[in-house]
């Protein structure tokens, strides 16, 4: 197993930060109208991104990637949060949940052989988890990958696949037949996508994040080798899918503070701007409280985040911190998107207008890498878990 990613100094982190800061603000958002209409990523914009090296920025040096650390990622996660959540889910399943089960979990083999595709952004790597009857739980898994010779045969369908529709690699969890004796009996496979009885569905028409690309996928007798099973082990699946979703809920909390800082800077624009009777709105009190609640949550949501991040990496708290900022980052970005249309009043509800945007985009952000529900289940549960071994 891989053990940590190389180093990236301060000094070299604080260049890249910046070019991402100005590809998004020069580059990107001139064109969020665009890709919100034509519901694409530009196609020069994905080559920029790739020529930057963000489909592989979390992706250790060794296999061609940047080699940030979580508490870098989640400095790249806020910047690229100000603008169109899409741009970030072109690459966020190579460097997040798909990715970092290969990194994790991968043979050497299986990291040599598919991370520096992933890396470069040559190969999307797609993470095949959710389905029909589970999604936020991944013990309800109904996908099945059966003994077959040296290999498997997989069988089932999959939900709402994040870049499903241009794939080339599927990191797909399945459930052990026979019915395993013990353990989870969950094991994860890596599935090229040009795979016989791989079918892909037509993409999703979301609520937002236009851009990005959600599908149904199909597995009918997939019939994959051994070097598939994801560390040549039947019991890693499990284990795999929650320490991806655990970092990946980070990332996404670190994503949220982004676009609820864009929300609290369009507001401030607005109310500095506009007038009622002749007086500028942001001289009345009540918009400036609005205002006032949406820094308080910026602020707090940056902190946060950036807390985590540090004990995820020092191995401090891997799995209730994940999902306390996960759990307060989107929700405060549900509420700073919801305050943003409000100071916008009837404009804040015009297609086209940016804070219209972000109320859909961020929507999304407290349903996926597991619900607010769930994150408030895996918070209490734990304490409640922790404090009886104590006792015990």
């Amino acid at each position: 197993m891989y053990t940590g990613n190389a180093d990236v100094p301060d000094d070299v982190f604080a260049e890249v930060l910046s070019q991402i800061n100005d590809f998004v603000r020069t580059r990107v958002m001139p064109r969020e109208l665009e890709i919100m209409n034509t519901d694409a990523i530009p196609a020069d914009l994905r080559a920029q991104a790739a020529e930057m090296g963000l489909f592989g920025y979390a992706i250790p040096q060794d296999w061609g990637g940047l080699g940030l650390d979580l508490v870098q990622d989640v400095e790249v996660a806020m910047a690229l949060g100000y603008t169109s959540l899409s741009l970030r889910s072109m690459f966020g399943t190579n460097n997040g949940i798909a990715g970092q089960v290969l990194v994790g979990f991968g043979t050497p083999e299986q990291q040599d052989r598919w991370l520096p595709g992933i890396a470069s952004g040559e190969i999307v790597a797609s993470f095949a988890l959710t389905e029909p009857g589970a999604g936020s739980n991944p013990a309800g898994l109904r996908t099945t990958a059966t003994p077959d010779g040296e290999g498997w045969i997989i069988d089932g369908g999959k939900r709402f696949i994040t870049n499903a529709t241009e794939a080339g690699l599927f990191v797909v969890f399945a459930r052990l037949q026979p019915a395993q004796k013990s353990g989870t009996g969950i094991a994860v496979f890596l599935v090229p996508a040009d795979t016989p009885g791989v079918q892909v569905g037509a993409k999703d028409a979301k609520m937002g994040q236009e851009g990005s690309r959600t599908a149904d996928v199909v597995f009918t007798q997939v019939r994959v080798g051994p070097e598939a099973l994801v560390g040549g082990d039947g019991e890693v699946g499990y284990r795999a899918a929650m320490t991806s979703l655990a970092r990946g809920r980070i990332h996404i909390a670190g994503l949220a503070v982004g676009a609820a800082q864009r929300a609290l800077d369009e507001s401030v624009a607005y109310a500095a701007t506009a007038t009622q009777g002749g007086t500028p709105i942001g001289d009345f009190q009540l918009v400036q409280a609005m205002i006032a609640d949406q820094q308080t949550g910026v602020l707090a949501g940056r902190a946060l985040v950036r807390d985590t991040a540090r004990r995820y990496v020092t191995g401090e708290d891997r799995r209730i911190a994940p999902s306390a900022a996960k759990l307060f980052c989107t929700e405060m970005a549900g509420a700073a998107a919801d305050l943003a249309v409000q100071v916008h009043g009837g404009s804040g509800y015009i297609r086209e207008v940016t804070v219209e945007r972000i109320y859909r985009d961020v929507r999304l952000l407290r349903l996926y890498e597991g619900t607010s529900e769930i994150q408030r289940l895996i918070i209490g549960g734990g304490l409640v878990r922790a404090e009886k071994e104590k006792r015990s």
